[in-house]
C-alpha cells in the first residue's frame, strides 16, 4: 500500500441511499405466535378437568393452523421488506408474489410514531409509522415498518424530523423541552371509569363464546358447581350484592392495571421542528408525534366520576391523525389529571397565558334547553315504567309494582341529570378560539381555533324548532370534523357563527327589512 492511500474506516451509519431492513430477529416475534394455542390448549385442559372432546381438539387445531399461516406471512415480509431515506422521500419496498412499491415525499410527513408491544420489547425491536394524515385506504397513506432494531427506530425517526425540518425552512425553538410528566399521585384518578366494570361483562362474554364455540357449558364446569354447592343457598339479594361487588371491584383493579399499562413513563414535550411528542406505555410503549401548525385547538374531557373527583383528561384538536379511530388514539395529551392541570397544559400547548377552555366565561343556553331535557328525563322514566306495568297487568302484579319503584327511583336521577346537562351548556369567543361545551355523563369543552373552521351545519329537529332552538356544528378539517353548540338560541347561533367567522354563514341569511329601511 502506498504511503498516501487512506485506510477505510468501517461506517457506523448507512448513507441516505443505502437500503435497510428489518432485523432478523423478527424471526423468534413471529414463531412466539404458536405459543398462544398451545397455552390456551393447557387452559382448556386444566379448566375442564382433562376432558379434552374431539370440538375442542378441532378449534384449538383451527387456530394454531391461522397463528402459523400469521407466522408465515410475517416471515416473508421480514425477507421481502426494504427502506430507505433519501434527500426528499422515504421509499418502502415489499412484497413476494404482489410487489408493492410506496414512497412518500418528505414535506407531507405529518408524524413518526414509535410502538412497541412485548414480544418487540423482549427482542429489542420497535413499530415505526410514518403518518401522513391519509386514510389507510387513500394512496396518500403513511407507511409502517413493523420489526426494525429499536436504536435504528430511534435513529430513522431523528433524521425524518430533521429532514422534514430543514425542507419547511423550520429552525430549533428555545421554548422546546417537556411541558408534562407522569405523576403516580394522579393514579388515584384510574378507577374513576365505567371501562373498568364494562370490560369485565365484555371478558366474561368472550369466555362464554369460546366455550360455547367449544360445545362445553360453563354451567357445567367444576369450578362453577363448586361456587353453586357453597353459596347456592343464600338469599337471592345477597346473591346479587355480592355479585355487583365483586364486578366493581374487579373492575376498578382492572382500571387501575390498565391506567399503570398505558400511561407509565407519560412525558409530553415540544421537541425541534415544531412537534409535539407523547411518549407511555410499560409493556406496550408508545412513541406519538403531533404536528405544531396542525394544532388546532384542544379538548377537556370530564366523565361524571372523575369531574366529581376534580379530574379531567387532555385532547388535541389537530389535522393529520388520522381516521376517527387513529384520532381517538393518537390525540391523547394527558392521562387523568386534575382539571387545573389539564388547563396549564391546554394553555402551554396553545402556546397562550390562559387556556381557552376556562369554564367561567361562557355564555349559558335559554331555558327551553332545559325543559328539552326534563321533557326527555320524564319521557325515559315513562317508557321505562310502561315496559314493565303494561306486562304486568296481564302476567303478574310484581312487575306493576316493580315498575312504580323504577319510576320512582329513576325520576330524581334523571331530573338531576337533566339539571346538570342544562348548567354544562355553554359556548363563547375567547380570543382567536371558538369555545363549546355539553354534556353531563362525559362534559367536553372544546377550544377551537377560528381561522379552523371551515364552515357551518345547523340542524333543527321538529321539537327544537318549535323551541325556538338550533344545533349549530363548526366544521373543520381536524380532530373529530364537527364540534357542535348544541340547542342555541336561533338568533345567538348565527350571531355566534357570524361573530366567530365573519362573512361565512352571512351569505346564506335572508334579511328581512326593518321599519326604517327602503
Amino acid at each position: 500500500m502506498s504511503p498516501d492511500a487512506t485506510a477505510v474506516q468501517p461506517r457506523t451509519e448507512p448513507d441516505a441511499e443505502s437500503w435497510g431492513r428489518l432485523n432478523p430477529r423478527l424471526v423468534l416475534v413471529n414463531l412466539s405466535v404458536v405459543a398462544a394455542p398451545l397455552a390456551l390448549y393447557g387452559a382448556t385442559h386444566l379448566v375442564t378437568g382433562g376432558q379434552v372432546n374431539l370440538q375442542v381438539l378441532i378449534t384449538l387445531g383451527s387456530f394454531l393452523i391461522t397463528c402459523l399461516v400469521i407466522a408465515g406471512i410475517s416471515l416473508m415480509r421480514l425477507l421481502t421488506t426494504r427502506y430507505r431515506l433519501t434527500g426528499d422521500r422515504v421509499e418502502v419496498h415489499k412484497g413476494l408474489l404482489f410487489r408493492s412499491h410506496r414512497s412518500v415525499p418528505v414535506d407531507r410527513i405529518r408524524s413518526v410514531d414509535l410502538t412497541a408491544n412485548p414480544l418487540h420489547r423482549v427482542f429489542g425491536l420497535t413499530s415505526l409509522e410514518i403518518g401522513t394524515g391519509e386514510s389507510s385506504e387513500s394512496a396518500g397513506a403513511g407507511l409502517t415498518l413493523e420489526g426494525i432494531a429499536k436504536k435504528d427506530a430511534d435513529r430513522l425517526r431523528r433524521r425524518l424530523i430533521e429532514s422534514r425540518r430543514a425542507g419547511h425552512g423550520l429552525t430549533a425553538d428555545e421554548a422546546d423541552g417537556p411541558i408534562s410528566a407522569m405523576d403516580w399521585a394522579w393514579l388515584r384518578y384510574a378507577p374513576l371509569t365505567v371501562w373498568g366494570v364494562g370490560g369485565v361483562f365484555i371478558a366474561v362474554g368472550t369466555v362464554y363464546r369460546t366455550l360455547h364455540e367449544m360445545k362445553i357449558n360453563p354451567l357445567e364446569l367444576g369450578i362453577v358447581q363448586d361456587i353453586e354447592d357453597r353459596f347456592g343457598s343464600v338469599p337471592l339479594w345477597f346473591g346479587i350484592l355480592v355479585t355487583v361487588l365483586l364486578i366493581v371491584l374487579i373492575g376498578v383493579i382492572g382500571s387501575t392495571v390498565t391506567f399503570i399499562e398505558g400511561w407509565s413513563g407519560y412525558r409530553l414535550e415540544r421537541e425541534d421542528g415544531g412537534m409535539f411528542r407523547v411518549r407511555r406505555g410499560m409493556m406496550i410503549t408508545r412513541s406519538v408525534t403531533i404536528e405544531e401548525r396542525r394544532l388546532r385547538g384542544v379538548e377537556v374531557a370530564e366523565p361524571l366520576l372523575l369531574r366529581w373527583a376534580g379530574g379531567a383528561r387532555l385532547k388535541a384538536v389537530a389535522s393529520g391523525l388520522g381516521d376517527e379511530e387513529e384520532n381517538s388514539a393518537r390525540s391523547r395529551l394527558t392521562p387523568p389529571v386534575p382539571h387545573a392541570l389539564a388547563l396549564t397544559v391546554a394553555a402551554d400547548v396553545l402556546a397562550e397565558k390562559r387556556s381557552p377552555t376556562a369554564l367561567a366565561e361562557l355564555a349559558g343556553h335559554p331555558r327551553a334547553a332545559l325543559r328539552r331535557r326534563i321533557n326527555l328525563a320524564v319521557g325515559t322514566v315513562a317508557l321505562i315504567a310502561a315496559a314493565l306495568v303494561v306486562p304486568g297487568l296481564w302476567l303478574t302484579p310484581v312487575l306493576v309494582h316493580a315498575g312504580w319503584i323504577a319510576a320512582l327511583v329513576l325520576l330524581p336521577v334523571l331530573l338531576a341529570h337533566a339539571y346538570d346537562a342544562y348548567r354544562n351548556l355553554g359556548h363563547g369567543i375567547h380570543g382567536r378560539y371558538l369555545v363549546t361545551r355539553s354534556g353531563t355523563f362525559a362534559r367536553r369543552t372544546v377550544a377551537l381555533q377560528r381561522e379552523g373552521v371551515i364552515g357551518w351545519s345547523i340542524t333543527r329537529s321538529v321539537f327544537q324548532r318549535r323551541a325556538g332552538l338550533l344545533t349549530l356544528g363548526a366544521t373543520t378539517a381536524a380532530g373529530e370534523g364537527v364540534y357542535k353548540v348544541r340547542d342555541v338560541a336561533v338568533s345567538d347561533g348565527l350571531a355566534l357563527a357570524e361573530r366567530a367567522v365573519p362573512e361565512v354563514l352571512g351569505q346564506f341569511i335572508e334579511r328581512r327589512p326593518g321599519p326604517g329601511d327602503d
